[in-house]
């Protein structure tokens, strides 16, 4: 399964099976780490067999189930680019897990954050979690229930930008796989733009770490969906496409 397939099959998965991860999959995901980590504002670590955090209904609502492994992103919650980094990379490797035959969730706030098991310093947060594992077979009914709830206002991907006619296909792939990235809230804020020529994405009031991973997570669907190339950081950031 290549990125662009990820995208397609991937949905939000709350019930685990409380097993191992294969330690060829364990391997794979700590060379991306590695890899995804040169250079970034901000750590990424991945946890195993420790579900502490995700684990009764005072961390996590109930809402999740077997969770025994999962990717920390770790960063200055103050530094809005580091947050964008991070949802970038933890985007990518969410897509990795899910071509390894993983289930995966992003979760930014039901989960115990005393109970990880990271060493910060004063400046750094942990910005958010991607929980990733061995999901059930089916889905459950409370994962049923929180899917209805949570698509129920989904925007289409020609609510999500603006542009210039012609509207070229490379740039509307890129917009049907931003339709699938996930949100926090699933309130899909980013705008993206395709005129004189020029490819941004943007978030009104980008004044928190929670929007800030959001535009990374978009960014990077978008990129895949849209044949590949390079984002710079930040508010009305340009994109490259690679074969330009």
């Amino acid at each position: 399964m290549n990125l662009v397939e990820a995208i397609e099959v991937r949905r939000s998965r709350r019930a685990y099976l409380p097993v191992p991860l294969d330690p060829g999959v364990v391997e794979k995901l700590r060379q991306l780490i590695a890899l995804y980590s040169q250079g970034i504002e901000g750590r990424i670590e991945l946890v195993l067999d420790n579900g502490s955090a995700f684990e009764g209904l005072r961390k996590s609502y109930g809402m999740f189930s077997g969770v025994r492994h999962y990717i920390g992103l770790i960063g200055n919650k103050n530094n809005l680019s580091s947050s964008e980094q991070l949802g970038y990379y933890g985007q990518l490797l969410m897509l990795d897990a899910t071509a390894e035959g993983l289930g995966s969730c992003w979760v930014s706030g039901s989960f115990d954050r005393k109970s990880c098991p990271f060493s910060l310093s004063e400046e750094e947060s942990i910005i958010s979690t991607v929980v990733v594992g061995k999901a059930v077979e089916h889905d459950s009914r409370k994962e049923r229930l929180i899917r209805s709830l949570v698509h129920r206002k989904t925007k289409t991907a020609e609510e999500m930008f603006v542009a210039d006619p012609p509207v070229p296909d490379w740039f509307l792939c890129g917009m049907k796989a931003v339709q699938k990235a996930p949100s926090a809230a699933n309130r899909q804020p980013v705008t993206f733009s395709y005129q004189e020529g020029k490819t941004t994405a943007w978030v009104e009031n980008l004044t928190d770490a929670t929007l800030a991973v959001d535009l990374g997570i978009a960014k990077c669907n978008f990129e895949i969906g849209a044949g590949g190339g390079t984002w710079g950081w930040g508010n009305h950031a340009e994109f490259v496409r690679a074969d330009t």
